[in-house]
């Protein structure tokens, strides 16, 4: 996906906050979790999350979702990762 489209797409779905993310290569964060939802490009480098038992790397141009509270790891390939996310709080319900 290129980075104009995915502005646009954020943008369509409610994604008020924008950044730019740059990890380190061959960095990691264990278990933890966002207080908001997150939709992320990949523009450089790799990701690799962790959500249970499953799996998957991330890489240039692939696009990336955790909701807000999903515990996850993360780590990070040879040359690091560059990423631009979007972020939104979840809409609270109340009981």
């Amino acid at each position: 996906m290129e980075r104009a489209d995915f502005l646009s797409l954020l943008s369509d779905e409610g994604y008020s906050e924008v950044a730019t993310v740059e990890r380190e290569a061959h960095g990691s964060i264990d278990l933890h979790a966002h207080p908001f939802e997150a939709k992320a490009l990949i523009l450089n480098g790799e990701i690799r999350l962790r959500i249970g038992e499953a799996e998957q790397v991330f890489r240039a141009g692939e696009v990336f979702h955790l909701r807000a509270n999903e515990p996850h790891r993360e780590s990070y390939g040879p040359d690091g990762v560059i990423y631009l996310v979007g972020r939104k709080n979840s809409a609270v319900t109340p009981s």
